[in-house]
């Protein structure tokens, strides 16, 4: 597999221009009342404290062990007065006769953000349906952030894998709305099939290496561009490429970067395309080695602060 890495730190011209940042106002926890998924619940309060946001915990059973209702109640009533207490925040326990995904979609209506630990459903009926984070993906219009490491401390750096399409500035706006302080890398893969494609042609060398030159050069370029929706407040970014799939290449550098957290999108597909291929997404999801956030290329345009207000009645 190819692999070659550009590093390079962009100065922000003029100190940057800023984009509009991102606003977390509710973010929805998913847990399924486990100690893995409770730490999602306490990465999802950490930065609810960070945004003055909303904090609302659904309970989401694993399929083969689900809790009765009662003691699921009595056990979420107990994480919420908890997330309350350790990081003062609002807390909205949601209620519901036995949770699931159908109810996370439901509820994801009405938040900026769903956080979620990364759980592997081992069971036949995920190798035709899908894992349950994959099937949200498939549904949900928000971002959602799967968790995996421990929760004790913010996110120092942030790697955003990036393609260039429009969504790409989005990407790194909200990358850097969910921590202005941690550290911000840009990595974009080049596509080798193109390259591959003048091989079989069998095009001159000195034609393919001036290809990948010029490749290069644009992708530098691009990524210098992408720097301009970065805060102000933020003096350097970095940047990185990489040549090969773009998911491999995304967690490897997520790797060499020590990011905790890597930033990806995600297109619309067609379910049966996503089961067949995968999506790069879903790949970043399988391989990758600390939290990833997936944000959806149709992302709701509108933030539902109006809903926001209204639901705070029920908490009060």
């Amino acid at each position: 597999m190819h692999h070659h890495q550009v590093q390079r730190e962009h100065a922000l011209p003029g100190g940057g221009v800023a984009s509009s940042t991102p606003s977390f106002q509710s973010i929805l926890a998913v847990t399924d009342l486990t100690a893995r998924g409770n730490r999602a619940v306490e990465r999802a309060a950490l930065l609810a404290a960070e945004h003055g946001a909303l904090l609302k915990l659904v309970y989401a059973p694993a399929d083969l062990a689900p809790l009765a209702h009662a003691e699921a109640a009595t056990a979420l009533a107990g994480l919420a007065r908890a997330m309350a207490s350790r990081f003062d925040v609002l807390v909205k326990q949601v209620a519901g006769p036995g949770g699931g995904l159908a109810q996370v979609v439901d509820e994801a209506r009405y938040v900026d953000l769903v956080v979620l630990s990364h759980e592997r459903d081992r069971s036949p009926a995920a190798f035709f349906t899908g894992q349950p984070v994959e099937r949200l993906l498939r549904q949900l219009r928000c971002p959602v952030l799967v968790t995996r490491l421990d929760t004790r401390l913010r996110y120092s750096r942030i790697l955003v894998a990036v393609d260039f399409t429009p969504a790409s500035r989005e990407l790194v706006s909200l990358a850097h709305g969910l921590d202005p302080d941690a550290a911000l890398e840009l990595f974009h893969a080049l596509n080798t099939m193109h390259e591959s494609k003048l091989r079989y042609a069998e095009v001159s060398e000195h034609a393919i290496k001036t290809y990948r030159h010029d490749s290069m050069r644009q992708a530098r370029e691009r990524l210098f561009s992408l720097t301009d929706s970065s805060s102000a407040r933020r003096n350097r970014v970095l940047s990185a490429i990489g040549r090969g799939d773009p998911a491999r290449q995304a967690t490897v550098q997520q790797q060499h970067a020590r990011a905790e957290l890597l930033v990806v999108g995600k297109r619309r597909a067609h379910p049966l395309a996503d089961f067949l291929f995968g999506s790069v997404a879903q790949r970043v999801l399988c391989w990758a080695t600390g939290d990833v956030l997936v944000v959806p290329a149709d992302r709701r345009a509108d933030t539902p602060s109006l809903v926001i207000s209204r639901k705070l009645q029920d908490v009060r």
